[in-house]
């Protein structure tokens, strides 16, 4: 994993979390429990979620190791 392709992927799940108020209208539930879905989401990917592409590592173990 090169720092380039992490900074794009960073950079996509910061542009969904502050323009998620603007998709609140097709969300079921209000802004605030998008917000909440989507930080509990980021935390299980970054650190739950084995990634095949990292040995099965996480990306929070891939970057701190």
């Amino acid at each position: 994993l090169n720092y380039s392709d992490r900074n794009h992927v960073e950079k996509w799940f910061q542009t969904v979390s502050m323009r998620i108020d603007r998709f609140h209208a097709f969300w079921r539930g209000s802004p605030a429990s998008a917000r909440r879905w989507l930080r509990r989401f980021r935390h299980h990917y970054n650190h739950d979620r084995p990634n095949q592409a990292l040995n099965g590592r996480t990306p929070a173990e891939e970057v701190l190791n």
